[in-house]
Formats: C-alpha cells, structure tokens, sequence
C-alpha cells in the first residue's frame, strides 16, 4: 500500500496521506490522515468502508491490530510492513501503543519533538499484528531477556525511501537479536516487495554477498544511536550473528501468537490499547 504525503512544512507539522489498496490489505485501510496544525507530525488510519468522498464520518482503525500481517496479494513468505521513519530522515516517528488505535506519532522528549542524532540510512518501521511480549523471557541466546513491549521492528533495505505511514509487502531475509536496557529488541531485516533486488535476495547470506556492509551496518548503527545521549551502546545476542530468513520468519510467527494472546484476553496488555473487537476474526 503506497501512501502519497500531501504536506509537508519546514516545521514539524501534522502531514496526510491518502492512497489505493493494494498489497493485500482488503480495503478498509486505506486512508491514512492527520490533522493540519502546529507540534509534531502524526498519521492515523481510517477505514474507506465508512469514508465519504466530501472526507465526513471516517472511521478510525488500527495500523497496529487492524493492517493484516501476511501479504494476501503476494502469499508467502511476503508480510505487510508500516514505515513509521523513511530513509534519511531523523524524526523519531513510532506507532503509539497505548493510544486509541494507534496513530503514528513523533515521540518527544523534554517536551519537544525528539530526532536521532544522524539520519537513519533504511526504511524502518514494524510488523502489524505482532508484539514482543513483556512476560515472556528469551532462550539463552538473548540471556533470557523479556520482550520489550512493541510491536516487531522492521529495516528495509531497498533502494527506495518509503513515505511514512506507507504499507508495504515485505519478503524477510533475516534478523538481529538486539539486547536495549536488557529488553529483547528483534531487528528484522525485510526488502521491499518492488525493489529490483527483491528476486536475488532470499536470506541473509545474499544480502552478505549482494549488498556488503548493510548487515553490518544495520548492527553498528543501532548499537551506537543511543550513545549521544549517554546511554551504553545496545548489546546483541547470538554472538551478534545475524540469523537467517527461516529463524525470522520463526520470530515472526512468535509474535504474532503472541500478539494474538493480547487481542483475545489471555496476555496482560498492561498500558497498551486494545480493540473491543478481535481484528482476526475481521479477515
């Protein structure tokens, strides 16, 4: 699903979107806006079903529980993956888990809209319909650590820089077990369904071999975003290996059950908002 940004300011701003289903989505999630004014930029989902052409009576759904997980245009291994921070951008946009359906919303600190220090250099974003379990501990590989909270992150490393609150079909290649203030962290690395090295890229060795430095630099540039503000650099388990396209699609099966246990009352959602209806029974 490609979302087409309609403003956008020199200041933070609020920014819209409007797009098309496609990718699998089965056309309620196809708008998605937020208001014109001042403060930081957010996006929020609404259903077309319920959406007049003069823009009255949208309906608010969830990018987080709404947005399916697998790609239903593109079958396996494709899933559907949420850019909340485009490529070379600095804003510090992420999916608000504890707000009414989940709008994307700039994170703030002090205050004050918050920006890395440097610009990410892939499309970063997260799995609809997944969440890594705060109750639930790691193997020994990741030291036992519980899960922190999210949904399960995304970089995507194509060419093109995806417009934030997009939709994209991604194909995973692998993953990161990244270790932040001893909370599980998954990274999982995906390429863009239309990027033109889609067809060559399988799993993490041919990203090795194609793309050289990007797993490398995927791990370094999260171990060290963080140090400018006087935080230690993230850890990684496995042996800071990065593992293969058949244990990320395995991380990825876990957290949908687990994201699954939260929707239908049998995981303890603590802060997190929830739906009064259970979104898999709507696809």
């Amino acid at each position: 699903m490609l979302f087409r940004q309609c403003v956008r300011r020199a200041r933070p701003r609020c920014c819209a979107f409007t797009t098309s289903a496609i990718g699998g989505l089965n056309g309620d999630y196809i708008h998605g806006v937020a208001s014109e004014g001042e403060g930081p930029p957010s996006v929020h989902y609404f259903s077309s079903s319920e959406h007049s052409g003069d823009g009255e009576a949208a309906t608010p759904v969830s990018p987080w529980h709404d947005a399916p997980l697998f790609s239903v245009d593109h079958g396996a291994p494709f899933v559907n993956f949420i850019t909340e921070i485009p490529r070379y951008t600095t804003a510090k946009m992420e999916i608000d888990t504890a707000a009414r359906c989940n709008p994307i919303v700039q994170d703030e600190k002090n205050g004050a809209p918050r920006h890395y220090h440097g610009p990410i250099f892939w499309n970063y974003g997260c799995l609809p319909q997944t969440w890594e379990d705060p109750n639930v501990p790691g193997d020994a590989a990741v030291n036992g650590a519980l899960g922190d909270n999210d949904p399960l992150d995304v970089v995507e490393i194509g060419s093109r820089a995806l417009p934030m609150g997009s939709i994209t079909a991604v194909k995973p290649l692998g993953c990161l077990a990244m270790l932040d203030d001893g909370e599980l962290d998954w990274k999982l690395l995906a390429i863009g369904v239309d990027d033109p090295l889609c067809e060559q890229l399988h799993d993490v060795a041919d990203v090795e071999a194609l793309c050289p430095g990007v797993v490398s630099g995927v791990r370094e540039w999260f171990r060290w975003y963080k140090t400018p503000d006087g935080k230690p650099p993230c850890a990684f388990g496995h042996g800071e290996v990065a593992l293969g396209a058949e244990h990320a699609r395995a991380v990825i099966a876990e957290t949908h059950e687990h994201w699954t246990a939260l929707v239908e009352g049998r995981a303890d959602p603590g802060k997190l908002w929830i739906p009064s209806h259970n979104p898999l029974l709507k696809q």
